[in-house]
């Protein structure tokens, strides 16, 4: 006969509990797994889905240039993100790095779209560089509490670097086709577009200006072949007065071609240049290059690279990205 122990009764009593405690840890654990990599594939695996560079592709925006109709249902919505990183000095003896990760929720009508554009930025700077509606740029400085260091062996104090990280400005973007080119026609698709910046950045982290921003833009898109389009985009910002810096209203533009390697692979080449914020400056102008790989009808990713031109801009960028529309 097998006496069971009252130790042993105890566990057998405590063991279904202990099962629902381990079967609600795994449950748990593959939850935030599974979070984690749908995180992963919309912030990180992204392009400028975001502001600034993400109207670097108008030919990516998923509209016909013919206006010709999909069979079946269109899809109403699309959610993206980016990561986008630049490094340079901006005339400075200073290096500045940026990184700009934004969440974006597009609301996709016939005609245009709506987007919401909710950013994580990051910072490396002596605060002479802040972002302006995503696009880091020269700003002479903003920030409340500059660091500032003793040089080794020397007197007086010298501003150094600091790194910042939070929620930068959100922006909600609009654009809308007044026109959409007709196969054989001779006129170009063309679109308004309008833009306003809330400043949810921290000023005094040198993440945001603080200031309201609004801006609008006209842009036109032309098939010149089967493959080649000519892309073009003009703007005009009303930049907010921060206490302390006089910055300029923004006007800026940009010209490119785009290029259809296969239907489902679009790469773009653009020139671009903006009015400098502060008078003296140079004026940002840099060459940027990205892709659009459409995996299914409603997934694609994209990347891109920048190369400034002027110490207005940064040096050196690049993005990676994704996106999916339902």
């Amino acid at each position: 006969m097998t006496i069971i122990r009252p130790s042993h009764k105890l566990l057998l009593t405590r063991l279904p509990g202990i099962l629902l405690i381990g079967m609600c840890w795994l449950l748990v654990t593959v939850a935030a797994f599974l979070i984690g990599m749908f995180w992963l594939l919309v912030t990180v695996a992204a392009f400028p889905e975001s502001a600034g560079a993400q109207e670097r592709v108008p030919g990516g925006e998923g509209f016909k240039l013919y206006g010709v109709e999909d069979v079946g249902p269109k899809p109403s919505w699309r959610v993206g993100g980016s990561a986008f990183y630049t490094t340079g000095k901006y005339g400075t003896n200073s290096t500045t790095d940026t990184l700009y990760v934004p969440l974006s929720l597009r609301r996709i009508f016939d005609d245009g779209y709506l987007n919401l554009v909710i950013p994580y930025v990051t910072v490396t700077s002596n605060c002479n560089v802040t972002f302006l509606s995503g696009v880091p740029q020269r700003t002479t400085g903003l920030c409340a509490n500059s660091p500032t260091t003793t040089p080794p062996g020397g007197t007086g104090t010298r501003t150094g670097k600091v790194t910042a990280s939070g929620l930068g400005d959100v922006l909600l973007i609009g654009r809308y086709f007044l026109y959409t080119e007709r196969e054989g026609g001779v006129l170009p698709s063309i679109l308004v577009s309008g833009r306003v910046k809330a400043p949810t950045a921290d000023r005094n982290q040198g993440l945001g200006t603080g200031e309201w921003d609004e801006g609008g833009g006209l842009g036109i898109m032309k098939l010149l072949s089967s493959q080649l389009v000519l892309l073009a985009d003009a703007g005009y910002s009303y930049i907010g007065k921060p206490p302390g810096v006089s910055l300029r209203n923004q006007w800026s533009y940009d010209a490119g071609l785009g290029y259809y390697f296969v239907p489902s692979l679009f790469g773009t080449v653009y020139y671009e240049e903006a009015r400098a914020l502060i008078s003296g400056l140079q004026n940002p102008r840099d060459i940027f290059a990205g892709l659009t790989w459409k995996l299914t009808e409603d997934f694609r990713l994209t990347a891109g690279v920048e190369k400034g031109l002027t110490n207005g801009a940064p040096d050196l960028g690049g993005s990676v990205g994704a996106s999916l529309q339902f």
